[in-house]
């Protein structure tokens, strides 16, 4: 008799995670391949990508480091045509690259804003279209998972461009997940509040850092194995009936706004 738990099983599933070279990126491929997945774990600098591969394998796991620039189309495709020739089958798309520019709105410039937009938005777009593309091909359907952001459901000062990026991609998600349901591909994001990894520690951990603690009603930051449950239940047949949602994982920040 089968559990309901198998639902969450992801092997023989191949997976494409973007920006997994560090942080919640890494953690992601990490959690897909621990459910079964093999994971294509694409980033800027490849070099990067090589502990991460030694972590995955060392449980069993299936690894493919691909270079990626999301911002280049061509580079877009060429990750998605290595993962597909070594891998099989595309399912899973975890679109997590981004990045983000701490700055007063009058003192971004142009390039500053294009270099965020571009990445966390069009990046995802022509990581999101590439995949879909595949799916349709090989008709098989699958899961695209876009790493939004509580900013992108409520602003904030001093990172302007992060914040535009964010709410553009929660309505791409809900967008895409309404023209692509007849190709049975499911669109939907998460959208994480305040989650301490390497890149953000020692700020989390100062005393501005405190202050933010206070608006968190659980009186605690999220660690990247706090997205792991939302994380399988979209890209696995446990959530096969969701799409077009937006999974906040926040410690209750936006409920209390």
């Amino acid at each position: 008799m089968s559990s309901p738990l198998d639902l969450f099983d992801l092997s023989g599933k191949a997976a494409i995670v973007t920006g997994a070279s560090s942080g919640i990126g890494r953690h992601a491929a990490r959690t897909l391949a621990a459910a079964g997945a093999k994971v294509a774990i694409a980033a800027r600098r490849l070099d990067a990508l090589v502990e991460l591969e030694r972590q995955i394998e060392a449980l069993d796991g299936r690894a493919l480091p691909l270079p990626l620039d999301v911002t280049d189309a061509a580079s877009v495709a060429d990750c998605v045509k290595a993962a597909e020739t070594e891998l099989g089958p595309i399912s899973i798309l975890v679109n997590n690259a981004g990045i983000a520019d701490t700055k007063a709105a009058l003192e971004v410039t142009g390039d500053d804003w294009d270099r965020v937009v571009d990445t966390n938005l069009k990046g995802a777009w022509l990581m999101a279209q590439a995949v879909a593309e595949h799916m349709t091909r090989l008709g098989h359907g699958g899961a695209i998972v876009n790493m939004a952001s509580v900013l992108g459901l409520a602003g904030t000062g001093q990172v302007p461009a992060y914040c535009a990026s964010k709410v553009g991609l929660v309505n791409l998600t809900r967008a895409l997940a309404v023209e692509w349901a007849r190709q049975g591909i499911r669109v939907n994001a998460l959208a994480p509040g305040y989650i301490e990894t390497e890149i953000n520690r020692d700020f989390l951990n100062s005393a501005a850092g405190e202050s933010l603690k206070k608006r968190v009603p659980l009186r605690r930051f999220g660690s990247p194995d706090d997205l792991d449950g939302a994380l399988l239940l979209l890209a696995s047949e446990a959530g096969r009936y969701i799409t077009g949602s937006i999974i906040t994982v926040d410690g209750g920040q936006t409920a209390a706004l």
